[in-house]
């Protein structure tokens, strides 16, 4: 094993996704709450951040979903999320330019004012949706991902085993900073794109695999 997994997609396809001839550094999303928003597995989240609160920590408002944590860090800059906001990119540049604004300060604004918001707050609105993905030569729908049903849920709109019913169903309280729609999507991604020299799980569900070689070949 070469450790490809991890290395290639930051050697090469880096550069064409976070376009790093335009500019460096880029702030990478990291996996973990990505899935866990857009595969809506925060929709059957029962633990309160209560419940898992230090018993050393000081007095203060700590109630509230592992979602709203999420979401707050992004409002305050800690967390890059993707997508980020509800309006293209190339569209808020270029209203950034007929205002005779830098974009960074277009951004602040128009986030202040309402004009614009941050895509997480309602990420089960279709605008909001990841459109396309493409995977490295990483079981994502199988072994390196972490809670499988969901995936093929509310990701792909597959036939999947999800037995639980949501908080909405359930009765429970709801996410305070995250817009709660009824109907939870199902089938999210429009185009899936795997890369590997194995018939992953991950392959079996993707629209296009492109197979490669590898030191099992040579």
């Amino acid at each position: 094993y070469v450790g490809q997994e991890k290395l290639r997609p930051q050697a090469g396809w880096a550069p064409l996704a976070f376009a790093l001839d335009w500019g460096r550094p880029s702030r990478q999303q990291n996996s973990t709450s990505f899935f866990y928003l857009h595969t809506d597995q925060w929709r059957y989240e029962t633990m309160n951040t209560s419940d898992i609160l230090s018993p050393t920590a000081p007095a203060g408002p700590w109630d509230g979903a592992i979602i709203d944590y999420n979401i707050r860090a992004l409002r305050m800059g800690w967390l890059p999320a993707y997508p980020t906001l509800t309006e293209n990119p190339l569209n808020v540049a270029a209203k950034a330019s007929a205002a005779g604004l830098e974009p960074k300060d277009y951004v602040a604004k128009a986030l202040k004012s309402g004009e614009l918001s941050f895509a997480w707050e309602d990420p089960d609105s279709p605008e909001n949706f990841p459109r396309n993905m493409f995977v490295w030569r990483s079981n994502l729908l199988g072994s390196s991902g972490k809670g499988h049903e969901y995936f093929l849920k509310h990701l792909l709109g597959a036939s999947h085993g999800v037995l639980g019913k949501d908080l909405g169903e359930e009765g429970r309280a709801k996410p305070s900073e995250v817009r709660w729609r009824d109907d939870a999507p199902r089938g999210k991604l429009d185009l899936l794109v795997t890369l590997d020299f194995r018939m992953s799980t991950t392959c079996v569900y993707s629209d296009i695999v492109l197979p490669t070689a590898s030191w099992y070949e040579k």
